[in-house]
């Protein structure tokens, strides 16, 4: 689907935008749920990710495809690993072929577990023989994904002797770690995190039963961050489901946009994004190690007003749906302004102004979809491949025109 937003301007509206259930919680839940089936679950994401997860711990077939599901290849050979006397095979698209999983699958080695690749060393697809695990301590990098941590975590409650998990180097995406860990204890499940170190309790008595509601996905509001502040001042959006005290990293928007002059309240279980003033800042640096998924977002938004910025902590970006810092790169540097990049960061020196009709590739991801649109408030733009965004917010181009973008398909 190619889509073409011609420079709008949006309309406050006075009912919230519901915005699906967070994907990194639901699946989550949706594992500890197969492992532990008194566990209810409400408001789950209806995201592509969430829904192939929920697929996948429902088949009961010998070969699994994940297509693009990132989290869903890591969480899945983690718990595939621990299904005694099952015999499967996890694969993907071509490009979850291309994502390392190396690190993942040798600390499950030593736990003992039977994981063999079916292609390239390192690389999806795996053929995994599960069984009884019942080993308890393993050794794993800190500054890989975080994923990797959490499908360790998340299988440990169901091992016979619980989990040691030690962590060498400095950890990456804590929000995401401390997120499985406070979800484990929700459930009743008794966790440590002291330095570098992790120990999960074995649940002997299973979970009692419980009832989780899933709260709005932060990633997804990130946009209409973004949309207010390339706004006039006064523009006005609330959002629901969201708390206060959230689980999710991403939460960190709130503090982030103040500087572009965005100001969010909470009350009654949403968010209101107010602007205030118009950004005065020249340049902005932002630290994104605890929340890399808001990187494109934040990138687009000075795009779009004209300023420059640093964004650092972004290594994990070159191994998501495509390398994010590149693709960004050579997609802002289309509207006329140049970008450097290094392993772990990306610097915007900003033109005065954007070119039009430009077109945006997304490279089947999803985030290069939804953070480019807010740019049609300050010009003409045409994005392809446009319905990638149900991979994660299936409804955002219905949301984004109820609130007054002009999008037409072409």
């Amino acid at each position: 689907m190619i889509l073409n937003l011609q420079k709008s301007s949006i309309k406050n509206r006075q009912s919230p935008i519901v915005i699906t259930g967070s994907k990194s919680e639901s699946n989550r839940l949706l594992l500890l749920q197969a492992l532990f089936p008194t566990i209810g679950i409400q408001n789950i994401s209806n995201a592509d990710d969430a829904v192939l997860m929920q697929k996948a711990l429902s088949s009961d077939s010998n070969t699994i495809d994940i297509h693009h599901a990132g989290t869903a290849m890591r969480f899945l050979t983690a718990f595939l690993s621990t299904q005694e006397g099952r015999e499967v095979t996890l694969t993907g698209s071509s490009r979850m072929q291309e994502r390392p999983i190396k690190v993942l699958v040798d600390a499950l080695r030593q736990l003992g577990a039977d994981i063999k690749y079916k292609k390239i060393e390192g690389f999806p697809p795996l053929l995994i023989h599960g069984k009884t695990i019942t080993k308890h301590k393993v050794t794993i990098k800190a500054n890989v994904s975080s994923q990797y941590i959490s499908a360790l975590l998340l299988i440990a409650p169901s091992l016979k002797n619980g989990l040691e998990l030690i962590l060498e180097g400095e950890i990456t995406s804590i929000p995401y770690i401390k997120m499985t860990l406070s979800l484990l204890n929700q459930l009743g499940v008794k966790t440590k995190f002291e330095s570098n170190t992790i120990v999960v309790e074995h649940a002997k008595s299973g979970i009692s039963p419980i009832t989780l509601t899933v709260e709005s996905d932060w990633s997804s509001a990130s946009y209409f961050y973004s949309i207010v502040a390339l706004s006039e001042i006064g523009t006005e959006i609330t959002l629901s489901s969201y708390k206060n005290e959230s689980l999710q990293g991403d939460s960190v928007l709130a503090d982030i946009y103040k500087d572009f002059g965005v100001e969010t309240t909470f009350l009654n279980n949403s968010i209101t994004l107010l602007k205030t003033v118009d950004c005065k800042l020249s340049t902005v640096n932002f630290q994104l190690k605890n929340a890399p998924d808001i990187a494109q977002t934040i990138a687009v938004t000075c795009l779009g007003l004209g300023i420059n910025c640093h964004l650092e902590g972004l290594h994990t970006l070159k191994i998501k749906e495509t390398d994010r810092l590149m693709a960004l790169k050579i997609e802002i540097e289309k509207f006329g302004t140049p970008v450097s990049i290094s392993e772990d960061s990306l610097t915007i020196n900003n033109a005065q102004k954007l070119n039009d009709n430009i077109t945006v590739e997304t490279y089947k991801d999803h985030r290069m979809a939804m953070a480019f649109a807010p740019l049609s408030l300050k010009t003409n733009l045409t994005i392809n491949e446009a319905d990638v965004v149900s991979k994660s917010y299936p409804d955002f181009w219905r949301d984004l025109s109820q609130i007054g973008f002009k999008i037409k398909e072409i």
